[in-house]
């Protein structure tokens, strides 16, 4: 019994210890902002406004491309006809 209760100790420690490792310095879980520059704040608008430019040039191109053009055989001749 009393191994038993040690192990259970032990993983209630080391679980204490894998969660106060997940809180940043002020103690509060998860990421914070408030200790973020205005110039560290302006430097993440100009990124995100990159990605999103980005991200706008690479959808338009995905529409335009058939990832499969090469893979598809050409229809045959005779089905072109029919229509």
């Amino acid at each position: 019994m009393l191994r038993m209760t040690s192990y259970v100790i032990l993983m209630v420690i080391l679980t204490i210890g894998a969660a106060s490792a997940q809180t940043n310095k002020l103690g509060v879980p998860g990421y914070s902002n408030a200790a973020r520059t205005d110039a560290e704040k302006k430097n993440d608008r100009e990124l995100e406004r990159a990605y999103q430019s980005t991200i706008k040039g690479t959808d338009a191109e995905k529409k335009n491309s058939d990832p499969w053009g090469d893979v598809r055989p050409a229809p045959p001749a005779t089905a072109k006809k029919k229509q």
